[in-house]
């Protein structure tokens, strides 16, 4: 009788899916949105169901994305049903809400990498390459334009800044990845979680944004990034200088939320208007000498346990 009500669950779900997909697939403007609720089948199946359970519901979900979207559905499903598989499963284990979010990221950016080099090897797709391409053409467009107005003194120029963004789009596309695979998991996280609640799964709540606590060692793999790149000048285009370069950035915006933590604790603290929080997060992706101070609050904070010191004083 367990038995029967499990595949009849696994029906349920695997038609849910099914529907999901040809919707994402076949209604691009709504699919666009609703891609994002894909892993809630998988996630409602593996939070009550052992690995091997799993295993079959996500075989059998591959023939069905095969039926309904050919290759593109089952590229869709080995992303969104892998991470919703992961994130059930640990649901099931009572993992926090960090380590998921962790976990999730991680097989998302897996999918992700796994579908480029599929695209590229056997459909010859490189969405970097078209990109690029696209720019190019831009500029190409822009150089005639110039010149028909009398300013070849500005093709120079247009071609200089064109080379160096194709280096940064090239240089930065890892750490992009990470972070739309990041983002990717906290969206889905955020809108699947209320609806996974209504249908009974235990889901712990995150905790205050005020209250985040990054691990020290953060600081410490941004100074060895930074010392690095002082010491050795690794030139642009190879291999070391695309991890350094990366590895800053993803860092420093680890250290810019620290920072932001910080500032809204003491905020707290001190019962000053959600407002101006607010305002300092809008300032702080806008204007650069605002993010610099508060990536000093992050570093301050990590390095220095600067919160219990003020609530010490308090």
């Amino acid at each position: 009788m367990k038995d029967v009500r499990k595949l009849t669950e696994g029906a349920v779900l695997l038609a849910a899916f099914a529907a999901l997909l040809l919707i994402t697939i076949y209604v691009p403007v709504v699919g666009s949105i609703l891609n994002l609720v894909l892993p809630l089948p998988f996630i409602m199946f593996s939070v009550k169901n052992n690995l091997k359970l799993i295993a079959a519901f996500l075989v059998a979900a591959i023939f069905i994305a095969f039926i309904a979207g050919s290759l593109m559905g089952v590229g869709l499903m080995l992303i969104y049903g892998s991470v919703g598989a992961v994130i059930g499963y640990l649901l099931q284990k009572g993992k926090s809400r960090t380590f998921i979010l962790i976990a999730s990221s991680l097989t998302f950016m897996a999918g992700l990498v796994i579908s480029y080099v599929v695209m590229v090897a056997f459909m010859k797709i490189d969405i970097i390459h078209e990109l690029t391409a696209a720019l190019n053409e831009s500029v190409k467009s822009s150089e005639a334009m110039l010149k028909a107005m009398g300013r070849e003194d500005q093709v120079e120029l247009l071609k200089k800044q064109n080379a160096l963004m194709l280096k940064q789009i090239v240089t930065l596309a890892p750490g992009a990845l990470i972070f739309a695979s990041i983002l990717s998991s906290f969206i889905t996280q955020w809108i699947c979680f209320p609806i996974a609640k209504r249908f009974g799964v235990n889901v712990q709540p995150w905790g205050s944004f005020r209250n985040l606590v990054l691990p020290k060692s953060l600081l410490w793999y941004y100074l060895i990034a930074l010392g690095i790149m002082l010491l050795f000048h690794p030139h642009e285009g190879t291999y070391l200088y695309s991890v350094l370069i990366n590895a800053r950035y993803i860092l420093e915006t680890f250290i810019m939320l620290q920072g932001l933590a910080l500032l809204f604790f003491i905020f707290h603290q001190k019962s000053v208007a959600k407002g101006l929080a607010v305002l300092v997060v809008i300032l702080t992706f806008m204007i650069p000498i605002v993010r610099y101070i508060i990536m000093l609050l992050g570093i301050t904070d990590l390095g220095f346990d600067f919160r219990k010191r003020f609530e010490m004083k308090e």
